[in-house]
């Protein structure tokens, strides 16, 4: 009698462990699984990404998006985040839209040379302009840029660069905000003459840039190279400035203490 109650309590502890061991090797194939398609950050693309353009600048385009892929599925090298350490890289080559982005498409210098390649439904528009501060030292393809345009306002309202400057009020306003060069001139940063106030023959910086605009923007940037004083800014990926931002004679010394 003994034995066989020896028995059973002996087949009850071996049925409990053998338990026990499918238990926890289940949990650690569901650990497993789990963690195989855990949810893991990677950036895909919306559209093509020229060559040249900025991580910053692709991200704030919406060129580049983030989205979750599980670990398993995740291509070796892909693109995890965008921050101070990598977000001034640009694309080496054109990445095409629909795919995994890999951290290594970035880098300091596009390679290969290109034909000059315009977005559907855009022109492309050359324009000498001026560079006082140097600041096209700094801009390249893929740059993005506000410009300015200055010209004299007569009393009646009317605008002009003819206008007499006894009468006139000398304004500047942004025409164009975020505007893409997808091209720099051969002649960049060339001295063009200019004439000082005593008639003297003095030396201004201007760079040559080919923007991408629209059809509307490039009639107003067409006729405004025509007729006013452009200047360029390189832009800032975090900024958002007013179309209708302005100075002139009369107000510039409120502007500048604000």
């Amino acid at each position: 009698m003994g034995r066989r109650i020896l028995a059973i309590l002996t087949a009850a502890v071996i049925a409990l462990v053998g338990a026990v061991l499918v238990l926890v090797y289940a949990r650690g194939a569901d650990a497993r699984a789990v963690a195989a398609a855990s949810p893991t950050k990677v950036y895909v693309s919306n559209t093509v990404v020229p060559a040249g353009t900025s991580l910053r600048d692709a991200v704030r385009l919406g060129q580049v998006v983030q989205t979750d892929v599980a670990a398993r599925a995740k291509p070796l090298g892909a693109l995890e985040k965008v921050d101070e350490d990598n977000s001034d890289l640009v694309a080496l080559t054109d990445v095409q839209p629909g795919q995994y982005v890999l951290a290594a498409a970035f880098g300091d210098t596009p390679v290969g040379e290109k034909k000059l390649q315009i977005d559907p439904g855009k022109l492309a528009v050359s324009v000498q302009l001026q560079d006082p501060a140097r600041v096209g030292n700094f801009v390249t393809p893929g740059s993005y840029l506000t410009i300015f345009m200055t010209y004299q306002e007569t009393p009646s309202g009317g605008a002009g660069d003819g206008a007499d400057a006894s009468t006139g009020i000398q304004k500047t306003s942004v025409l164009l905000d975020n505007v893409k060069v997808i091209a720099m001139g051969d002649a960049s940063l060339t001295p063009v003459q200019t004439t000082d106030g005593d008639g003297a023959e003095a030396q201004s910086a201007s760079f040559l840039v080919t923007l991408q605009v629209t059809p509307e923007d490039a009639v107003r940037l067409v006729h405004a190279i025509n007729g006013r004083t452009l200047y360029a800014a390189l832009r800032g990926s975090e900024l958002k400035i007013s179309p209708t931002l302005e100075a002139d004679d009369l107000n510039i010394s409120k502007v500048a203490a604000q």
